[in-house]
């Protein structure tokens, strides 16, 4: 891991000839790269005195490097940041860092160019991935980033002058459990009654009186006529996954499938039969309804004498993630559903039913709509605990960014907690590592290298509370 790099923010004397000129902010291009060197050169170098002869270093030198300069009317460079990840010599875990943002001296202030470069850099940020974004700055020069919604964490002295290292708040994870998960609690107390104790809010439901899990999930109309075939699939997909969080052996699965014609349904049901026939779960009823719009949801059920609860968790114990690693990004689903299942044996596929009864985990829940960060927030909150993830630690494919991996969709991935280390024998192609554990608290937080923990998940993700 590299130190903090070098960061110099925006100084100099108030310019003396105001210009009203308009100025854009764009992606700088070879030419405009080198133009902005030599700014920073004049700037750090000449005006400064930061550095002797020159302020290159390594993340120059890093192709993932992003640089945005400000264009004026006539292509004149009037200033420019870079941006990229933290660590220069590993791999991109979506943390970001904003340096070396420089101005020329008769463009400062009264343009604003320095405040839109900064603004610029945030959104390309979170357009990056990037999970967590930070700088070091100038210490005369937090108050403008305190004004454009930074926070200051810490101070430090670099080239003998004082600074202030100040995070930029992004809240990818927060926005979509807020999307997927937050309404639960208001909408579902009527009938958590019926929930076996202990189950409120898990994957699947114990079948009181019997050694049968059922669960139930629907696939979003616009993914069903979309894509018809892949959604038949991932019908069932998604509720086997469900009974291999509780450790339940499937046994059958039912369907629900409305299409504004027979064509358009014959096609899901291709899907789903597929599906049915690569995990050898029969399809043994559904219904079928034309003429409307496309949905589609399905039901299955497993069995098993010991169901695994997704909030049996306590404080002090370890977070794993166990995951099939392989294949890549569903095409025209890129950064948020990973197919890992499409290119496998139906052995392979039905050898997954083992990862959970192989951990014996105190609590297990598999990574859905929430993503991987949200669904560890669901299985913490319904322990009644805070969790908090190593970033660095988490089996992450080396084709997917770390901040789409932990929002996405990932095929299979589980989160279980554990009270010892496991020692199981799981099917070859599954990643499985501790990468985390639960305490007292709530939400979720995410540990980076350097120890800093940032808040990707505040509070409870579904308002259900414990389960």
């Amino acid at each position: 891991m590299t130190s903090i790099v070098d960061e110099v923010i925006l100084t100099g004397s108030r310019r003396t000839t105001p210009s009203l000129d308009a100025f854009v902010v764009v992606r700088a291009e070879a030419r405009e790269v080198a133009a902005y060197r030599a700014l920073r050169r004049e700037v750090f170098v000449h005006e400064q005195g930061l550095f002797r002869g020159s302020d290159l270093d390594d993340v120059d030198a890093d192709p993932r490097t992003i640089v945005l300069v400000a264009l004026a009317h006539d292509g004149e460079v009037l200033g420019g940041v870079r941006l990229h990840p933290a660590i220069t010599d590993g791999p991109d875990l979506g943390w970001w860092r904003g340096s070396r943002l420089a101005v020329a001296t008769d463009a400062r202030l009264l343009l604003g160019v320095g405040a839109a470069l900064v603004r610029a850099a945030c959104a390309a940020a979170e357009q990056q991935g990037a999970l967590r974004f930070d700088a070091t700055v100038q210490a005369q020069n937090e108050r403008l980033f305190r004004r454009l919604g930074w926070v200051a964490r810490e101070r430090t002295h670099l080239h003998g002058h004082p600074h202030v290292v100040v995070d930029w708040p992004i809240a990818r994870v927060q926005r979509l459990v807020d999307a997927t998960k937050a309404a639960l609690g208001g909408l579902l107390p009527a009938l958590s009654a019926g929930v076996p104790a202990g189950f409120v809010g898990d994957d699947g439901a114990p079948v009181p009186g019997s050694d049968l899990v059922a669960a139930c999930d629907a696939i979003l109309p616009s993914m069903v006529e979309r894509d018809p075939e892949w959604a038949g699939w991932c019908a069932a997909l998604v509720n086997l996954n469900d009974l291999s969080a509780m450790g339940a052996t499937p046994v059958a699965l039912l369907d629900a499938v409305a299409a504004r014609d027979a064509s358009f349904a014959r096609r899901v049901l291709r899907g789903l039969a597929d599906a049915s026939q690569a995990w050898g779960v029969p399809v043994i009823g559904g219904h079928t309804q034309l003429g409307v719009p496309a949905a589609l949801s399905v039901t299955a059920l497993g069995r098993t004498p010991r169901p695994i609860p997704g909030g049996g968790g306590e404080a002090g114990q370890a977070l794993r993630v166990t995951a099939d690693l392989g294949g890549g990004w569903r095409p025209r689903y890129t950064g948020s559903q990973w197919d890992s299942s499409s290119h496998r044996t139906g052995e392979e596929l039905r050898a997954v039913a083992g990862v959970v009864p192989a951990l014996a985990p105190t609590a297990a829940k598999d990574v859905s709509m929430s993503g991987l960060v949200g669904t560890t927030g669901m299985l913490a909150e319904a322990s009644g605990c805070r969790a908090v993830l190593d970033v660095a630690a988490i089996p992450t494919p080396d084709a997917a960014a770390t901040g789409d991996w932990l929002t996405c969709f990932p095929g299979f991935a589980m989160v279980t907690a554990e009270s010892a280390p496991a020692r199981a024998t799981l099917p070859g192609h599954v990643t499985s590592s501790v990468c985390g554990e639960l305490t007292e608290g709530s939400g979720v937080g995410l540990r980076w290298p350097d120890g800093v923990v940032t808040e990707a998940v505040t509070s409870t993700v579904t308002g259900m509370g414990t389960a």
